[in-house]
């Protein structure tokens, strides 16, 4: 079957990068959030009196397919009852720093390659992620130099809308300037990842396998990918140079 496939979008956790339980480096995540806001509250209690309001709102986000901005996250969800003046210009930094009290996140040790290469082959490149930074993307992708590499960033904390609803991923083909038959989703989670890709009309749906993500989502097998892998670089194997 003739490739006409010309834009690939990646995941970013667990597909780009992965997350590795560095203690100290948690732990101190949540010495900053207190120092950061200045609660009297132990760092494990201030994390613990957080994390009861952050289920409430993934809670949401998850049903309602909906991703509150950080400013929205940390004066409304979070800490409303911060004054907001004070939150709202920090909230970029606790997003961060409530990111790293889960772990550390490294690249997988072909993403750079790969992407380049992808990139050389002629392919589109962009990004869709369900995140709640607005930043931390950006910038991993500015430190190791492949910003360039890519033509568009959906991150669902700026769209405001999540997977698997279709409209991120066609919002995607509109940016990079692709029908969405002629794009290809890459992505971890065996069920909206596949969902949305295939609801949004895309020509493939490649599922790499990471046992983080299928030990808290298995797969249902109401939606099935069109391709497993279980390395980055496989994909060269499936896109070839494009005439």
């Amino acid at each position: 079957m003739e490739n006409k496939i010309e834009s690939i979008f990646l995941d970013v956790g667990n597909t780009l990068r992965i997350v590795i339980l560095d203690q100290e480096f948690m732990a101190q995540a949540k010495k900053d959030m207190v120092e950061l806001t200045g609660t009297s509250m132990e760092p494990d209690e201030f994390f613990e009196f957080l994390e009861k309001r952050y289920q409430v709102l993934r809670k949401r986000a998850k049903e309602q397919l909906i991703e509150a901005s950080e400013k929205e996250m940390w004066t409304k969800w979070m800490l409303p009852e911060y004054p907001a003046e004070k939150i709202a210009p920090l909230s970029s930094k606790l997003t961060r720093l409530w990111r790293d009290s889960d772990g550390r996140r490294e690249p997988r040790s072909d993403v750079s390659y790969v992407v380049k290469e992808l990139h050389k082959r002629g392919y589109k490149l962009g990004i869709i992620a369900n995140t709640i930074t607005e930043t931390e993307i950006p910038d991993w992708l500015e430190e190791d130099q492949l910003t360039d590499y890519f033509d568009t960033i959906i991150l669902s904390s700026k769209v405001g809308i999540r997977k698997p609803n279709p409209e991120i991923y066609l919002e995607a083909a509109r940016r990079i300037g692709s029908e969405p038959q002629n794009c290809v989703y890459v992505g971890d989670n065996p069920v909206r990842d596949v969902e949305g890709a295939q609801a949004a009309g895309y020509g493939m749906m490649i599922l790499i396998h990471e046992p983080a993500t299928l030990k808290k989502e298995p797969p249902t097998g109401a939606h099935v990918p069109d391709r497993t892998i279980d390395e980055l670089t496989e994909l060269l194997d499936i896109f070839p140079p494009i005439n």
